[in-house]
């Protein structure tokens, strides 16, 4: 079984959102049935790969233990960069092991289940954040509902451990509980429409398109991807949002009106927030704080612009160490970069920024040079 696919699915999803939805009405907790409704759907979605369902359980173990043992040697010890370090490495190699492993002769796999990228960015920011000092406590039960939340698992949105806990903390009244079930019910709606329909009418296109050789054809599939990409995703989003609202957990958003940009970094704080929003976080930011202590580069805008490189080409690798992806990494951050560069020094700019039809022309362009780029993703370029 598919999750968020198919008439079992959502079936199953109606009967066991029932319970909740009572619970929720009363001002019950319902995290604890929820959790047991997760289990059901993650078992359900994995019961034909034994071997999934054992990755899943040894890399849940293996990231709980490491952030453990962060934990009582961060208290005894406070911040040792060095051993930040290890165990930085440590909760990210199960990923790497599953990205890299198969490139080599023989192309073995270990820890190939479903969601092991997002669940690794959850254990990696309880690391990171667990170095800075916010973090002091983590309790299992909440490690293991944080991770295996079934709306989320397998394309997020990638939810923070902090937030997560404050929503398993919080006492919802009944009002407010169904006016979040009312926007729930309208958000699974709106992603099965986004998806079975929408999704489903560029996805035909594409397959009319994709053989070509054929300029202008080519261009019709880019764009016939790129908005496929967009409904399919944004769809998921949307009924993995709602779904939560039922269960007591507010997610938080991952689209928000991404083809109105105007440049690149208005698009990528609008398309996939969550991702973008947590690489700025915890690669982006840090790596600009870290030169900036170093004071290499010397100047703040070289600083920034080579953060964008870096942070976009390891996103990038994220999505796969296929061709494509390295190059749609480097493709956005060259991208950011010269943005980066042109609306700091370009004197044109800063005179005409806040004209229409000025913004017109910045968002003809972002448009395309965004599909350009679901292009280079799609493969069929690289």
């Amino acid at each position: 079984m598919e999750l968020f696919t198919g008439y079992i699915f959502f079936s199953a999803l109606v009967l066991l959102s029932i319970p909740a939805i009572i619970l929720g009405i009363k001002e019950k907790n319902i995290k604890y049935y929820s959790f047991f409704v997760t289990l059901v759907f993650v078992i359900w979605a994995l019961i034909k790969s034994p071997q999934a369902i054992a990755y899943l359980i040894a890399f849940c173990i293996f990231e709980y233990l490491i952030i453990q043992a962060y934990l009582k040697i961060y208290k005894a010890k406070g911040r040792v960069a060095s051993t930040y370090y290890t165990f930085l490495f440590l909760s990210l190699l199960p990923l790497m092991l599953n990205k890299f492993l198969p490139m080599l002769p023989g192309h073995y796999k270990i820890f190939a289940f479903l969601g092991i990228s997002y669940m690794t960015f959850k254990g990696t920011q309880i690391v990171i954040e667990i170095y800075d000092g916010l973090i002091d406590n983590v309790k299992l039960f909440d490690f293991m509902y944080l991770f295996l939340f079934f709306p989320t698992i397998t394309s997020g949105p990638i939810d923070r451990s902090r937030r997560f806990e404050e929503d398993l903390k919080r006492k919802i009244s009944k009002e407010e509980y169904l006016e979040h079930l009312g926007d729930a019910i309208f958000r699974i709606l709106l992603g099965a429409l986004y998806k079975t329909v929408f999704a489903a009418i560029f996805y035909q296109a594409m397959l009319r398109l994709e053989r070509t050789s054929n300029m202008l054809e080519m261009i019709g599939y880019m764009y016939a991807y790129g908005f496929y990409l967009f409904f399919d995703f944004a769809g998921y989003s949307h009924m993995a949002i709602g779904t939560g609202q039922i269960f007591g957990i507010k997610l938080p958003e991952n689209f928000n009106k991404p083809f109105v940009s105007k440049d690149l970094k208005e698009f990528w704080d609008r398309w996939h927030i969550s991702l973008s929003h947590w690489f700025r976080d915890f690669i982006f930011t840090r790596i600009v704080m870290k030169m900036a202590e170093k004071k290499r580069p010397k100047k703040k805008l070289h600083r920034a612009s080579l953060a964008f490189l870096i942070n976009m080409s390891v996103m990038g690798i994220w999505h796969g160490t296929e061709l494509q992806y390295i190059v749609y990494g480097v493709y956005h951050g060259l991208l950011l970069a010269i943005t980066e560069i042109y609306e700091k020094k370009s004197k044109f700019h800063k005179k005409n920024k806040k004209k229409k039809w000025y913004h017109a022309i910045q968002w003809f362009v972002t448009f395309n040079l965004v599909m350009f780029g679901f292009l280079i993703f799609s493969g069929k370029v690289v």
